[in-house]
């Protein structure tokens, strides 16, 4: 009988993890499936299972890709829109396995509160957004003038408001699985949300801090998945028994191949390299600038090893094309764990997928848990190593403040450049 137990639970799970579904309502969640097209089920109805898998999830990932490059024409603002989408898709999925746990006690307020501390948690993120890229335009208007002065003590008052109606709803009996649902929540905000604004942030720093990461990533699950099924033989991680050592090392040299000539290309035109702005005249966003030097052509030496191996001794490059070694680095060594946490999580409530929104995919937070982690790296990586003061920035904010303000810090600065002798050099000019 022992035996006969521990066979039926997933890897990793132990008696105290059994235990627990009792008080949860039995099994944690229904698994899914996916919805494979009629027309593709015909099509495709000669071959093997296995066969038949990877045409259905090259054809839909094909379709993604195309879908990907649609928007990326469309804009910074039809990209806002589509990664606030796909946050609220990977939070419903997420939500809904734990609310497939809490349903049989028909506890009250789960799945409101769950949504109402979404809605808080964007309404300060994006706060913080727009008055941060469009101070001007806030300035402007009176009431976002308001709402930007006293926006965090608002959301502090509205995550209060939640707070409160949570504790009014506990219920006697249930106290330990509230408390469970309600630290479901949060961890699934600070998952979600809180990285799909980095993701917003990247993109204001160039379509290129969003594009190329991304797509490392894409071509990292592309390649790995090619490799580990057609050379597939050893097993990397239990979490995940299909992935393969052939597939991870494979997928790993032509992440960073594919990176560096997705940089290359990229870099040449400034519509991907200049920062999103905003235009006060026209009220829409502009990427016209004068490109930075990661973004101009450099002479780099070859080293002596392989130089006889290549038979050149210098090569011409764009800077970004050595950071874009780092980022598909990450994307293909580290990204992935990203996906095995995924699994884990998946064979912990014994389902296949989040949900079967994409046939042969599953669902959305599936194709995107190594993207969060991708996300978060970027945007420590760009404040670590890229990110300098910006002058525009400081200019919207000193011409907010009242005019002694501004005299007081025009003398503090003019004095500054006299000591050092440029203002002086200036002026003989």
């Amino acid at each position: 009988l022992q035996e006969s137990e521990s066979d039926n639970r997933l890897d990793g799970e132990t008696a105290s993890d059994s235990e627990s579904k009792s008080e949860f309502g039995g099994s944690s969640a229904v698994p899914t499936s996916d919805d494979t097209p009629e027309v593709l089920n015909r099509a495709l109805s000669n071959l093997s299972s296995r066969w038949k898998n990877w045409w259905v999830r090259g054809i839909l990932t094909l379709a993604m890709i195309t879908f990907f490059f649609i928007i990326i024409y469309l804009g910074p603002m039809v990209l806002m829109t589509i990664v606030m989408c796909v946050q609220i898709k990977c939070f419903h999925e997420i939500i809904t396995i734990g609310y497939n746990v809490y349903h049989s006690y028909d506890l009250p307020w789960f799945r409101t509160l769950s949504w109402y501390f979404l809605l808080c948690v964007n309404y300060f993120f994006y706060g913080e957004t727009v008055t941060d890229y469009f101070f001007t335009l806030v300035q402007r208007e009176e009431p976002l003038r308001i709402l930007s002065k006293y926006h965090r003590f608002i959301s502090f008052a509205l995550y209060l408001t939640g707070f409160c109606m949570f504790v009014l709803s506990l219920v006697k009996k249930h106290y330990r699985l509230q408390f469970y649902m309600f630290g479901w929540t949060h961890v699934t905000l600070l998952i979600v949300v809180t990285q799909s604004h980095l993701i917003i942030h990247n993109l204001f720093e160039g379509m290129i801090w969003f594009i190329v990461p991304i797509s490392c990533v894409i071509c990292n699950d592309i390649m790995a998945y090619m490799f580990g099924f057609f050379f597939g033989r050893t097993p990397l991680i239990k979490l995940s028994p299909k992935k393969t050592w052939e597939g991870f090392i494979g997928g790993f040299f032509s992440t960073v191949l594919f990176g560096l000539l997705l940089s290359y290309v990229m870099s040449g035109y400034r519509c991907f390299t200049c920062p999103v702005e905003f235009n006060n005249d026209t009220n829409s966003f502009t990427v016209d600038c004068e490109p930075s030097e990661l973004f101009q052509l450099q002479e780099y030496n070859i080293p002596l090893v392989l130089q006889s191996v290549v038979g050149w001794k210098t090569v011409r490059m764009y800077p970004f094309q050595i950071h874009s070694i780092a980022l598909s680095t990450f994307a293909s060594l580290i990204g992935p764990f990203g996906g095995f946490f995924a699994s884990g999580f998946k064979r912990a409530f014994k389902i296949k997928d989040f949900a079967n929104t994409i046939p042969g995919h599953g669902g959305i937070m599936d194709r995107f848990d190594c993207q969060y982690l991708m996300a978060t790296f970027v945007n420590v990586y760009i404040a670590s190593f890229i990110r300098g003061p910006n002058p525009s920035k400081l200019i919207q904010q000193f011409l907010t403040l009242r005019p002694d303000q501004q005299l007081h810090i025009f003398n503090t600065l003019k004095a500054h450049l006299v000591d050092r002798g440029v203002l002086g050099s200036l002026e003989d000019a």
